[in-house]
């Protein structure tokens, strides 16, 4: 597990997530599972627990993509840490928590994936980084 952006967003994989003591540990207060292939996991009542099921890859809904890209975002904006994973922690979570970034931060995604990938492992798949612009081309188009 990383930490990204200090006290507020970290990236880990689906044994971080899993990792319950750590994740108290830290005084994270959201997890967001990003794995379609992973079973979800089980917290204690305290801990806000979101499973958006995604591909590492095509083939997502483009519904599901911006209600992820959306809640984190949310989360971030309400300084709430947490932490996003997927079952390698260095495809979909950064990618995810990139869009999510240049949201609340009004910057770029590709700076932002840019700046992740600098602080560890990063292997976005293609794919799956094209359908992600193409929901950010979307909402530029109806701001």
């Amino acid at each position: 597990m990383r930490e990204c952006i200090p006290g507020l967003v970290w990236i880990g994989n689906a044994r971080d997530a899993r990792d319950v003591i750590s994740v108290l540990k830290l005084e994270i207060v959201a997890v967001v599972d990003l794995a379609i292939e992973e079973t979800p996991c089980r917290y204690p009542r305290e801990i806000i627990y979101c499973r958006f099921p995604l591909l590492d890859g095509e083939g997502n809904s483009p519904a599901l993509l911006r209600t992820a890209i959306l809640t984190i975002a949310m989360l971030i904006e309400m300084q709430l840490p947490l932490l996003v994973a997927c079952s390698g922690g260095m495809s979909r979570s950064p990618a995810v928590v990139s869009m999510a970034l240049a949201r609340t931060t009004n910057g770029s995604s590709n700076d932002w994936l840019k700046r992740l990938a600098s602080s560890g492992p990063c292997d976005v798949a293609t794919a799956l980084w094209h359908d992600l612009q193409a929901c950010d081309a979307v909402r530029n188009r109806t701001h």
